[in-house]
């Protein structure tokens, strides 16, 4: 069974930074894109970057330039930079296969942007 364990998450101010971190067991990174993803209150859960098993990267439009995913295909983790954060970046972070999830989620880490 694939498992995600997510953390690095907490609470920021405006303008911060945090790192995430995902440890991923049950599959071998390296032959899978991979994805992070948020949650925010009341929100569906959305994709918020792709790192993709030939090292490519993307990222939506409200992220871009302030967030970076990698990986460490030798530790089986990923990670998310993420700086000048924001309010509206205030979510639960996950880790999963990008475009078709595995079932079930990790528990994600709680990411709380406020002054």
């Amino acid at each position: 069974q694939v498992q995600f364990v997510e953390s690095g998450g907490g609470l920021v101010q405006p303008g911060e930074s945090l790192r995430l971190s995902c440890v991923v067991s049950g599959i071998l990174l390296e032959n899978y894109h991979m994805g992070w993803y948020r949650q925010a209150p009341g929100k569906p859960r959305e994709g918020v970057a792709v790192h993709t098993a030939n090292d490519r990267t993307s990222y939506i439009d409200a992220v871009k330039d302030r967030f970076t995913v990698s990986r460490d295909n030798s530790l089986n983790e990923i990670y998310l930079e993420m700086t000048s954060l924001r309010p509206e970046d205030t979510a639960v972070y996950y880790c999963n296969r990008a475009g078709v999830p595995f079932e079930p989620w990790g528990q994600g880490t709680q990411v709380t942007v406020s002054s």
